[in-house]
């Protein structure tokens, strides 16, 4: 091997001290490991039109991550895109880390399921090991949250999605070990799919002993500013500790998401390294960050996720998914029996406040309708019917979401509907018919009201308090107001 000369460029023989040329001194790489020269004289990064293997050619980068660049490429045999992910560039000397990666990946590759990104192949190419994935469009959870948390059907039908692929690979044995929203994608059709799952064990070993530098995020990861600090929020306190993990680490890191899908915040931010792993390892997640709106439930799965030991913490993510379905199946349909309305108290305390305000409301209306007539005619019929259409739930809180006109004519409700496209607003009807219907330019309404003349709703969305028309208009800002109101008067008509 020559050594070339760093003033005149000559290139001497590798055993030589000074150049032969103009006597300058010669720094010698013999013993330089080879690793090191490796990452000397990275690998050139990949161009617009490069072909890969005679078959992947590159459209444009995505992304750059501890475990390598990816890039949008053609599959020119099967005329569709894919993700091409290149490998971190020591694999191409690192032969036992490279068997260990080829047997993971073989195994990845096993799994199918709609919430999982597939692997398809793992190939090779000028020395550069290269994984082809599945392409998958949208935006990552990460960068949804960039602009405030989910709203709360909207946020746990992505985390039951997200529950329903850690369960397929749980089943299969294979574990996630760096989930975080940064490795979630939410496709503009609605559908969640985990990406990079179980590259972590892939690219790096199980640690044999408590040893923090052997922590599967904190390795190879070391020299890239932001990366471990926004990996360790997400890493369960034996994962930081460097232990062997399993499954738990993984719903350990799913509590985190649901946090965060709902309150907007990581649930162990800090400053630094030290801070965020101090936090993992001593402190709780601000509670009362979780929106009003989220069901007790809920709260209760997003504790038992966090709970440090892991043997107190929830074992298995399919538990996970039942409580969140539960609780969606529950905004969409009413018990239809007293047996089941009676069997449905007992198990969900949420579920009671709901049947406590319909009972209520239904007791409000039976008394007005049943009052002394003032008049000598019939009185008009009027419905007592208030289930709700199956698509459609009544928003609870703490404080009423229902209210009834002063003339006892008409009623208004903040109804909302499950799925990812959620957006509560004012329903109104008249109590002498069976249907409701939506009150324009109202969402994110709360708490509203009647005025003396029953002609205007007031109701407070967006921090400010409104009013708007019954016979539909835009609504008139009155005032700015609290974000969190229990209720208002009105005063003259």
């Amino acid at each position: 091997m020559a050594v070339k000369c760093p003033k005149c460029q000559t290139d001497n023989p590798d055993t030589s001290s000074y150049c032969a040329d103009c006597g300058t001194q010669l720094i010698q790489q013999k013993d330089t490991p080879a690793v090191t020269r490796t990452l000397e004289t990275p690998f050139p990064q990949l161009s617009p039109g490069t072909s890969l293997a005679n078959r992947y050619e590159i459209i444009r980068e995505l992304g750059k991550g501890g475990m390598g660049e990816v890039y949008l490429a053609e599959d020119t045999t099967l005329k569709r895109q894919v993700a091409i992910k290149v490998l971190p560039q020591q694999y191409a000397l690192d032969k036992e880390r490279l068997t260990r990666f080829e047997r993971e990946a073989r195994l990845l590759a096993l799994l199918n399921h709609p919430n999982i990104a597939i692997i398809h192949s793992l190939d090779k190419f000028d020395g550069q090991q290269f994984l082809v994935m599945e392409l998958v469009e949208g935006d990552t959870l990460a960068e949804r949250l960039k602009k405030g948390p989910l709203p709360v059907d909207e946020a746990l039908e992505v985390c039951r999605q997200i529950a329903e692929g850690l369960e397929s690979a749980h089943e299969k044995g294979i574990i996630h070990r760096d989930l975080k929203p940064g490795n979630i994608k939410i496709t503009p059709g609605g559908k969640v799919k985990i990406l990079d799952f179980g590259l972590a064990k892939a690219f790096h070993e199980e640690p044999e002993a408590a040893d923090l530098s052997q922590s599967p995020t904190l390795t190879d990861r070391m020299t890239q500013p932001g990366m471990i600090l926004g990996t360790s929020f997400y890493m369960s306190p034996e994962q930081v500790r460097g232990k062997v993990v399993d499954k738990r680490a993984d719903i350990w890191a799913f509590g985190c998401c649901l946090y965060e899908a709902l309150t907007g915040k990581i649930a162990f931010l800090g400053e630094t390294i030290s801070d965020s792993i101090a936090r993992v390892l001593e402190r709780e997640p601000d509670w009362d960050a979780l929106p009003e709106a989220t069901p007790g439930q809920i709260r209760v799965l997003i504790q038992r996720c966090l709970r440090k030991d892991p043997k107190r913490r929830l074992h298995h993510i399919s538990d996970a998914r039942i409580e969140i379905e539960d609780t969606l199946e529950q905004t969409l349909q009413l018990p239809s029996s007293l047996a089941a309305t009676q069997h449905w108290m007992l198990r969900r305390p949420l579920r009671v406040w709901s049947l406590l305000v319909f009972a209520i409301i239904a007791t409000a209306v039976t008394v007005w309708i049943l009052k002394p007539p003032l008049r000598l005619h019939a009185p008009s019929s009027t419905s007592l019917g208030i289930i709700l259409p199956r698509n459609q739930y009544l928003v609870t809180g703490f404080a009423s979401n229902v209210a009834i006109s002063p003339d006892g004519r008409n009623l208004v409700y903040v109804g909302g509907s499950s799925g990812l496209s959620l957006r509560r607003q004012l329903y109104l009807r008249t109590l002498d018919s069976f249907t409701a219907n939506p009150i324009p330019n109202t969402e994110d309404a709360s708490v509203p009201f009647f005025s003396p003349n029953c002609q205007w709703v007031g109701f407070f969305a967006e921090g400010k308090l409104w009013k708007v028309p019954i016979t539909g208009g835009m609504p008139v800002a009155i005032c700015d107001a609290a974000r969190i109101c229990t209720g208002a008067s009105w005063g003259g008509q």
